[in-house]
């Protein structure tokens, strides 16, 4: 015969449950709810435009989730997808990169081999100089956004603009990087890139050690793993996935704006660390991120057509991530 819970283990149960399963409950009953009190909520069209407006900050998420799980955090990540999207933008309107599918391609891999930079600077005065993580970002944070502005003239890169330097601009953003923009190829980008970093980090040894080394660096330091060498790498995926996301800015809007990437950096810590409870795995991971980013879309676009004031979203984002930390730190404990 089986002896009762006691109320003690009853409680441990509940809170155990709840930090396991409770975004994607804390999802369906949002689901329920709106569907329930705004029919258009739950058409396929408002569905398909929930899905599309998470994919960027889902791409930038999942850079910001390979920096967790080295036990660190790249705030920078808003700064390094503006000036991506910058630099982008001023390969086809400012020097006319976009006249043909090579040259698009030749942009693009322009744009992400300058993020490299970025992973660099940030590698450098992380792993080399020990400053602490959410500093060093902090800083380089706004040097990126400094530099972007800096390089667009404090303006945003329009077709048919006036350059800097007093000339017209004659480019024009090419069909093909705006067919990336719309779904589904934005969707289907999105899916890859996620289901791309849940194979490294689930089924590679270099996925492993990253996730030794967050959980304890010294321990694998001395099993011999290049503890720098995993914590710079996971620099490296944090700004190419920013960029990649500042790049599919420029794809769906046409332009690049002054910031175009800070919005994405709050939505981005709080996917990858909802992220984190979800199905109870308890680190960083690539489809917890994805759960915590439709989550924020879901609670964002409902709120939107319940007509709550914008300005007041902010709070209810900041709420799920207070609740969702907490939840962690409580299964920790």
């Amino acid at each position: 015969m089986s002896a009762k819970l006691t109320g003690r283990d009853q409680k441990v149960l509940v809170i155990d449950f709840i930090a396991k399963w409770g975004v994607l409950l804390t999802i369906a009953i949002l689901l329920v709810v709106f569907s329930a009190s705004m029919p258009f909520f739950r058409s396929i069209s408002n569905f398909v435009t929930i899905i599309r407006t998470v994919c960027i900050v889902t791409i930038v998420a999942i850079g910001m989730t390979f920096a967790l799980t080295v036990n660190g955090i790249d705030l920078s990540v808003g700064s390094a997808a503006t000036m991506s999207n910058t630099v982008c933008m001023t390969f086809f309107i400012w020097f006319s990169m976009g006249t043909s599918i090579p040259k698009t391609l030749a942009a693009i891999l322009l744009t992400i081999a300058l993020s490299l930079v970025i992973a660099a600077i940030n590698g450098f005065l992380i792993v080399k100089l020990k400053i602490f993580d959410m500093l060093a970002t902090l800083a380089t944070m706004f040097m990126f956004e400094g530099v972007a502005m800096t390089y667009a003239g404090g303006g945003a890169i329009n077709e048919r603009m006036v350059k800097p330097d007093g000339t017209a601009a004659t480019g024009t953003v090419p069909v093909f990087l705006r067919t990336m923009g719309r779904e589904p190829w934005i969707i289907i980008i999105m899916l890859v890139l996620v289901f791309l970093a849940f194979l490294f980090l689930t089924y590679t040894k270099h996925g492993r050690y990253m996730y030794a080394v967050g959980s304890n660096s010294e321990a694998a330091r001395l099993s011999g793993i290049n503890v720098q060498k995993y914590r710079i790498l996971a620099y490296i995926f944090s700004a190419i996935l920013a960029s990649i996301g500042g790049i599919l800015v420029g794809a769906r809007v046409g332009n690049a704006q002054i910031n175009s990437g800070a919005p994405y950096l709050m939505g981005a810590v709080a996917a990858a660390h909802i992220g984190i409870s979800v199905a109870g795995v308890g680190r960083a991971n690539a489809f917890g991120t994805l759960a915590g980013a439709f989550l924020i879309g879901v609670l964002e676009n409902g709120l939107i057509m319940a007509s709550v004031p914008y300005y007041t979203v902010n709070i209810f984002k900041g709420l799920i991530l207070a609740i969702a930390l907490a939840l962690n730190s409580i299964r920790k404990t």
